[in-house]
Parts: C-alpha cells; sequence; structure tokens
C-alpha cells in the first residue's frame, strides 16, 4: 500500500533523481516503513545459504551505501556494484529512461561508481549479516587489452567482504566490454581471475565463488562456447542475464529507441531464452542465476522451473515495490 501511494509522485520526478531519492530514503531507514517481514525459506547454492531465493540484482547499489536498507526489504540475499578500480562519472546525463507502458526502463550509466575505495569503506560498515554479492568491472579509461588487470585488482579488493563476486564482462553500455563474453578474451579472463580466486580463497582460509554475468543479446551457438568455457575453467555461479540492446515491442514508445541496455517486461522471453539454452548447456555442472523481466511470482516460478536456483529484480521492485519479492519468495 505504501509504496503504491509513493510511486506516482516519485514517477513525476526525473529518472534519476527518483533513484537518488530512493537511495537517500534507503540509507535513512525508509526500508522499515515496509510491514512485512522477510520470508524464510533457506536454499543452498555454490556452497552458500541464502535466506531466501530472491535477491536484488546489481546496479540499484553501485556504491554499496544501501545494504542495511535494502536487506530490510525481505531480499534473501544483496549484489551491489558495479564497482570500478577508480572513480567515473559515466555517461552523459540524460542515462535513465522509463517507459511505464511497457514496465521497462533503458538505462546507459556506464558504470558511475565512487570507485573501489570508497565503495568498501560502504561495505565495511554494513550490519547486514546475509549473502552479499559483489559485482566487479572495468573502468572505461582502461584499454580492453588491460581489462583484465582492473577485475583483478578490485577481486583482490572485494574478496574479504564478499560472500561471492561477480564478473560483470555484459553490460552495453562500457565500450568493448562484450567482447570479453567470447573466444580467447573470455578464456583468459576466466583462467586468469580463477587463478588468483584460488591464491585469495587459501590465503583466507575462505571460500568466495566467482560468478559470471552474461548478456541475453547472444546466439545459441554463442551460448554453448561460454558454457565449455564456464565448465572448463571452473566456473561457481552464472547470471542469465544482463540488460538487451534489442527493441522489438517499446520502438514505438516514448524513449523506446534510446541507446542503452533495456530491461524489465519486454526482455523477459529473451532472457528466458538464453536461461534456457545455458542451462541446457551446462548440464548441471555450474548453477545458474535467472534475471530479466521478472514483474510477478509467476515470472520467477517460470525462471525456476527453466533451471534456475535464484532470482534476482530490479525493474521490476521499480514498478511493482517490495511486495514482489516477498510475493516471489512465498511462492518458490
Amino acid at each position: 500500500m505504501l509504496y503504491r501511494l509513493a510511486r506516482p509522485a516519485f514517477f513525476t520526478l526525473p529518472e534519476e533523481t527518483a533513484h537518488d531519492l530512493t537511495l537517500t530514503a534507503l540509507r535513512k531507514g525508509a526500508g522499515k516503513l515496509y510491514p512485512c517481514k522477510t520470508v524464510d525459506k533457506p536454499v543452498n547454492v555454490m556452497g552458500l545459504t541464502f535466506r531466501n531465493p530472491v535477491g536484488l540484482a546489481a546496479g540499484l547499489d553501485k556504491n554499496a551505501d544501501c545494504i542495511d536498507g535494502l536487506a530490510e526489504l525481505g531480499f534473501g540475499f544483496i549484489e551491489v556494484g558495479t564497482v570500478t578500480p577508480k572513480a567515473q562519472a559515466g555517461n552523459p546525463k540524460p542515462r535513465l529512461f522509463r517507459l511505464p507502458q511497457a514496465n521497462a526502463i533503458i538505462n546507459r550509466m556506464g558504470f558511475n561508481n565512487h570507485g573501489i575505495d570508497y565503495f568498501m569503506d560502504a561495505v565495511r560498515k554494513r550490519r547486514y549479516e546475509g549473502v552479499l554479492g559483489i559485482n566487479i568491472g572495468k573502468n572505461a579509461s582502461t584499454p580492453m587489452e588491460n581489462a583484465v588487470d582492473d577485475y583483478l585488482y578490485c577481486l583482490d579488493r572485494v574478496h574479504s567482504e564478499a560472500s561471492y563476486v561477480v564478473v560483470n564482462v555484459s553490460s552495453p553500455n562500457t565500450e568493448g566490454l562484450r567482447t570479453l563474453q567470447h573466444g580467447d578474451a573470455l578464456a583468459r579472463l576466466l583462467s586468469t581471475l580463477r587463478e588468483r580466486q584460488t591464491q585469495l580463497d587459501q590465503n583466507s582460509g575462505r571460500r568466495v565463488p566467482l560468478v559470471i554475468k552474461i548478456a541475453p543479446d547472444n546466439d545459441d551457438e554463442a551460448f554453448a562456447a561460454m558454457a565449455t568455457a564456464f565448465v572448463e575453467h571452473g566456473m561457481d555461479g552464472i547470471i542469465v542475464s544482463n540488460t538487451t540492446l534489442d527493441r522489438v515491442g517499446v520502438e514505438h514508445l516514448r524513449h523506446g529507441n534510446e541507446q542503452g541496455g533495456l530491461s524489465g517486461a519486454p526482455v523477459k522471453a529473451k532472457a528466458n531464452h538464453a536461461l534456457q539454452v545455458m542451462v541446457e548447456q551446462l548440464g548441471g555442472k555450474v548453477p545458474v542465476i535467472g534475471v530479466g523481466g521478472i514483474q510477478s511470482a509467476a515470472d520467477a516460478l517460470e525462471k525456476k522451473a527453466l533451471g534456475a536456483e535464484l532470482v534476482q529484480i530490479y525493474t521490476g521492485l521499480i514498478y511493482q515495490g517490495p511486495k514482489l519479492i516477498h510475493a516471489a519468495a512465498k511462492a518458490w
């Protein structure tokens, strides 16, 4: 009820203003105003116990400022970031667009964040004791041939605090980033990060799963090649998927042809196809987290039926409010 009353006012504001105000409210304890308790439906994936299978996708809390406030909304786990080694402003504004007729968002934020030093200070201040995923990326100014260095630097810095680490190679808003999903570039990235992960795990005495997040904008042959690489290099989990560059079904809407990644209801079919193909190709050897187009409990259960062991939401939270978290967790 509370969110249903507040949403129209927020939707009158510019998108990024509303986003920033929401984060400020969460930092100040607005999550406590939501009356429902977190659903306890534990699931074990990647050697971790998640309080329930419904998590927050990366991108909402890029600087890890709102972990405690987000936890109060009922998530079974939280993923923060994407964080890069150095602070960066991201792409020019405007860069965030609502498509309310389609329950969708287009963003071209460009990994805007305060950098790893600020991020880790914020992470260490959290009271939240549940599963925390940390999503890492490369700076836009880093040449693609040196991209692995940025991921290594971030992995070194976040390992001590992360429950799991996500390697984001699938945002469409950093030039060239998606090339890291394929061929020799992918193999080099995975082998290098897995070697460093093993060293860090041994030195710390704790296992921190390494997860990779992929785009839905690949054909089945590319998904098959990725799956082979993920198994070969011993990845601990796959997130399927990120936003899409496809505009089918929204091109006629206001902002429908803005550049950037499309999320929300229109991406569901494409994300579900990617999920189904990836699950089939992995053959149960690597767990998959389903993301994209979840606007109802039924949407979450559809991803479960396709083989997802966990799900994450973001755009659905913007349009449906925290009730979506509880409904999906209860239905699982």
